[in-house]
């Protein structure tokens, strides 16, 4: 499975800890992980998933040489913020972390595709599965059930 996780590309200690511990999990189920491929979440989750093994793809916004040292997959866009389109496209489910617009645009979009959300933060967004904990998040994701509630 491919599993993208969204979420802020500044650096926030209680918020990369837990897209580190989620990239892990990832990492640990043998699923590929894509990200926006920069800072923040993004490059937490690629650090968790590539220390537990695992396989890492970034959909960056402009040049592949701007990917975090994490991803192994740079796929550089020249997009912006389109380039979220692709990220969302391309997962099977959606992680979010808590973030800011361009979040909430990958939420948005990957709602609209059709895809399964999960919410790893705060969004109180209508069609998202509540998740309290990485392992909880990857428990639903592969449905495997999972207290998640939709909203």
């Amino acid at each position: 499975m491919q599993v993208a996780v969204v979420g802020a590309g500044d650096y926030e200690e209680r918020r990369c800890s837990l897209a580190m511990e989620l990239g892990r999990k990832i990492a640990e189920g043998g699923h590929v992980l894509i990200t926006g491929g920069l800072g923040g979440v993004m490059e937490a989750a690629c650090q968790g998933a590539r220390e537990a093994g695992g396989v890492t793809v970034g959909v960056l916004p402009g040049e592949k040489e701007a990917a975090n040292p994490f991803v192994a997959v740079a796929i550089g866009t020249g997009m912006g913020h389109g380039r979220n389109a692709i990220l969302v496209r391309s997962a099977d489910v959606v992680i979010a972390l808590p973030g800011l617009y361009g979040t909430l645009s990958e939420i948005a979009l990957a709602l609209k595709m059709g895809k399964l959300v999960i919410d790893l933060g705060d969004w109180n967004v209508d069609g998202m599965r509540k998740a309290e904990s990485p392992e909880e998040a990857m428990r639903i994701a592969e449905g495997r059930g999972g207290e998640g509630s939709r909203r």
